[in-house]
């Protein structure tokens, strides 16, 4: 599994950067291997966050390098005050088994695997 994180400073949006950023999150689901997103703030509402997981790093590049998303990459600074993305792969998922897990997994592990490398 894969993530891509999108850290990002707001500045000013209008109706172009919300209909692209819709039109991203559709596309960004209808890739095979797309396994969900979450989205996060920070609490003075400064810094935005938005993970993707997925299934392949081959379905990761599908958006990467769709023209929408290439789009909205030339035009951020029309937006955003800054960003940054992390790529990385997900090496474990583990849970309580209270919230479900993204990569599928039937099995639910209580601790984390003390011979992963992190």
């Amino acid at each position: 599994m894969y993530s891509s994180t999108f850290i990002f400073r707001a500045g000013q949006y209008n109706d172009e950067f919300h209909r692209l950023d819709q039109q991203i999150a559709e596309i960004a689901a209808s890739i095979d291997g797309y396994l969900g997103e979450e989205a996060w703030e920070s609490a003075d509402g400064n810094l935005i966050q938005n993970v993707y997981y997925w299934a392949t790093e081959e379905a990761l590049m599908q958006l990467v390098r769709h023209p929408k998303h290439l789009e909205a990459k030339r035009k951020q600074a029309q937006w955003l005050d800054g960003y940054r993305v992390v790529i990385a792969k997900v090496l474990q998922e583990y849970g309580d088994g209270k919230m479900a897990l993204l990569s599928g997994a039937q099995k639910l592990v209580t601790e984390p695997n003390d011979n992963a490398e992190v």
